[in-house]
């Protein structure tokens, strides 16, 4: 009954020669659905895709064909689980965004008690390193995948964007505000999204005074 790990990975090269793998979103579709048509004992697939961050090389103020490098270290990750006869839940998300800002972030007003150090600042270095996610509603089948094609780019587009702008431009009273803002922004360009979730860990930066 078991379906060997070669095969599976054997599979995946040829469907990736045989299909389109971008959006992540369409490809993760088509190899779990794969699976669930093709051998009748699985009843559920579990995809993740991770897709980095490759940039056309210019040389000589032309586009080189063949050679890329490396922007940044962040990625755009899906997971889906495609279920027989139950459709396609699909996730999609930001890993590894590194953002920072000299000024424009504070943090007060918090609770306080008996074990409580921290002061409250009114003006800070702010840096993170966001990931964020936003499930799909559920997909019936392939067909309704592939008929979402051109969403899943534009959210993704979307959510960056509203990610970079609001961090950038908020004079944020904490992180979790900052966080719920940029959440409330993505599920009202992308109605298709039920649910958004952030996890921005502080970055420690600290400012060194004149001596």
């Amino acid at each position: 009954m078991v379906v060997a790990t070669d095969s599976i990975k054997n599979t995946i090269y040829i469907k990736a020669k045989e299909n389109p793998v971008t959006p992540p979103e369409l490809f993760a579709s088509i190899l779990g659905t794969h699976f669930i048509e093709r051998y009748s004992h699985i009843t559920t697939a579990n995809v993740k895709i991770i897709t980095h961050r490759w940039t056309r090389m210019t040389i000589d103020g032309k586009p080189h064909p063949h050679s890329f490098y490396r922007d940044g270290n962040e990625t755009r990750d899906v997971e889906a689980v495609i279920k027989k006869g139950k459709g396609i839940d699909i996730r999609s998300g930001i890993v590894g965004l590194l953002v920072l800002k000299s000024t424009g972030s504070q943090f007060h007003g918090f609770v306080q008690d008996e074990y409580t150090t921290l002061p409250e600042v009114w003006d800070r270095i702010l840096s993170t390193d966001v990931d964020c996610a936003w499930t799909w509603k559920t997909f019936s089948g392939l067909a309704a995948v592939k008929e979402a094609i051109p969403k899943f780019d534009q959210a993704w587009s979307d959510a960056r964007g509203i990610t970079m702008k609001t961090f950038a431009e908020e004079d944020s009273p904490s992180v979790q505000n900052t966080m719920y803002k940029m959440s409330e922004s993505i599920l009202a360009v992308v109605p298709e999204v039920t649910t958004v979730d952030y996890k921005l860990p502080n970055k420690h930066y600290f400012e060194i005074g004149k001596f």
